[in-house]
């Protein structure tokens, strides 16, 4: 199973993740951080790949992407 962490203090809420999750599992959400954004949250469930386009993607390097050893990322 794979799990992403967002450092929610350096998301700036670009939305860039979102648009590059394939299975849609990442949303902007209500609350904001203590700069003032309202920053990206993932939907921990059984469908993440695990792919890290999410982690590439990201300009203030706020996601981290972890998979069980024997994944593959297709």
């Amino acid at each position: 199973m794979s799990k992403i962490e967002i450092d929610q203090e350096r998301c700036k809420g670009c939305g860039l993740c979102t648009i590059a999750c394939p299975k849609t599992l990442i949303k902007i959400g209500e609350e904001i951080n203590r700069q003032g954004y309202f920053y990206a949250i993932w939907e921990a469930n059984e469908q993440c790949t695990g792919c890290a386009i999410c982690g590439e993607i990201c300009p203030d390097v706020a996601i981290r992407v972890w998979r069980d050893r024997g994944e593959s990322r297709t």
